[in-house]
């Protein structure tokens, strides 16, 4: 279990607390007003490690494609065969292993947006997931990540579970945001009586009842009614809907608690959850191969979440990214090497999908950014300031990203 409150951090058998820089006293106000209820909900997802673009959403009509990648790209779409990719529009498909999403895509609450990515031109992971996270492409000492900034500037009543990253440390993208919860499992966030002899083998209860003969004395109190209010939601007890089947993965399991958490209506606004993998520079594979399995149980996921809400997906909005795109020409050992522009997606009832958004620049060799890769054409700032801005209705006041124009950018049109 891990609490953002304080900058402190203390384990003590099914217990950890980890904190920020605001004291605690918010969690007892939430917990002892009304309670937090349904409201907007903002699912964002990265994908670390660069994904390829490419190989994710088919640009099959374009020829460039084809004479770039001669042994990993995916074979024109082919409505007798099921191997082949799926055709979104005739000029774009997904990757067979992502047809999952097909059933989101027509009922047209999954969106694309191909050639989206950072305008800094740096190849490195450490670097480009940085800029993605701050909002800040290019400076290094922003200390603040852009949701952050958005749970700032959102108007929503105050909870403990405003915020919550399934994992067990605090991304960069969620600082500035006041207090967070970071979470490996729901499960290990309840309130446990422990049956072993010694202080630190005793449950949260008994250690919040030693008062000052124990580490928790000063944040025991907030932190405990914190604790009360999610064991009186039960959120791990919610099973899953409509037929929804997650993949057995870190990342199935992630959306499945993300999910549990939307539908138990304890305040929760934005969620965040990261999932790797992404960097193939060897035997990166076409249809089938390691990248295929990644995409298989990436779309997986994300199609189980959407049919387990089901009418709930009417209050959320999924958001993917990624830190830049791979090379448009596979290397010598079948893979691909970083690049620069990549596809993301945007999944939810308040998403005018089924269509592809944002300009397409070509991949023939003087279409290419720095003559290799696919150039971007949506900044990352334009979607995830749209997203954000829109579907949690941030007040136009709220900076997202610093620095980014001083007029406003115009608008994909991707939300409603």
């Amino acid at each position: 279990m891990a609490v953002v409150t304080r900058r402190t951090f203390v384990r003590c058998g099914a217990c950890s607390l980890v904190a920020l820089a605001a004291p605690p006293r918010f969690l007892l106000r939430a917990a002892q007003g009304a309670e937090p209820g349904r409201r907007k909900v903002l699912v964002a997802v990265f994908q670390r490690g660069a994904v390829d673009g490419l190989s994710m959403v088919v640009p099959h009509a374009d020829p460039a494609y084809y004479e770039a990648r001669p042994t990993i790209a995916l074979a024109r779409p082919l409505r007798a065969q099921p191997d082949t990719a799926l055709d979104l529009d005739g000029f774009f498909a997904l990757n067979p292993a992502l047809g999952a999403l097909q059933e989101a895509w027509r009922a047209r609450t999954l969106a694309i947006v191909p050639a989206c990515g950072s305008p800094d031109a740096t190849r490195s992971h450490f670097d480009a997931q940085d800029y993605m996270e701050t909002g800040t492409p290019g400076v290094k000492n922003t200390p603040d990540g852009w949701l952050g900034r958005a749970l700032v500037g959102s108007s929503c009543p105050p909870s403990p579970f405003r915020s919550v990253t399934i994992g067990p440390t605090l991304p960069r993208i969620l600082r500035g945001g006041g207090n967070v919860v970071a979470m490996a499992r729901i499960a290990d966030f309840q309130i446990k009586a422990g049956t072993e002899r010694g202080a630190a083998q005793r449950g949260f209860e008994d250690l919040y009842a030693a008062g000052d003969r124990d580490a928790f004395y000063g944040i025991g109190r907030e932190t405990f009614e914190a604790v009360r209010l999610l064991k009186k939601a039960a959120p791990a007890q919610i099973a899953t809907a409509n037929g929804a089947q997650y993949p057995a993965s870190p990342f199935g399991d992630k959306l499945k608690q993300i999910a549990q958490l939307i539908k138990a209506d304890i305040g929760l606004e934005i969620a965040f959850a990261d999932v790797g993998g992404w960097d193939t520079h060897v035997g990166q594979g076409n249809e089938k191969g390691q990248l295929a399995a990644r995409f298989l149980d990436f779309g997986m996921a994300l199609a189980a979440f959407h049919r387990d809400l089901g009418d709930r997906m009417a209050d959320v909005a999924v958001l993917t990214m990624s830190e830049f795109g791979r090379t448009i020409r596979e290397n010598g050992n079948r893979g691909t090497d970083h690049g620069h522009g990549t596809a993301m997606l945007v999944m939810g009832g308040g998403v005018r999908g089924g269509r592809i958004y944002g300009r397409w620049p070509g991949l023939a060799r003087e279409q290419l950014f720095e003559g290799r890769d696919l150039a971007v054409t949506t900044d990352f700032r334009v979607l995830f300031s749209e997203v954000a801005m829109r579907h949690l209705d941030l007040p136009s006041t709220t900076i997202l990203f610093p620095g980014f124009r001083s007029d406003p950018a115009p608008a994909l049109g991707l939300m409603t």
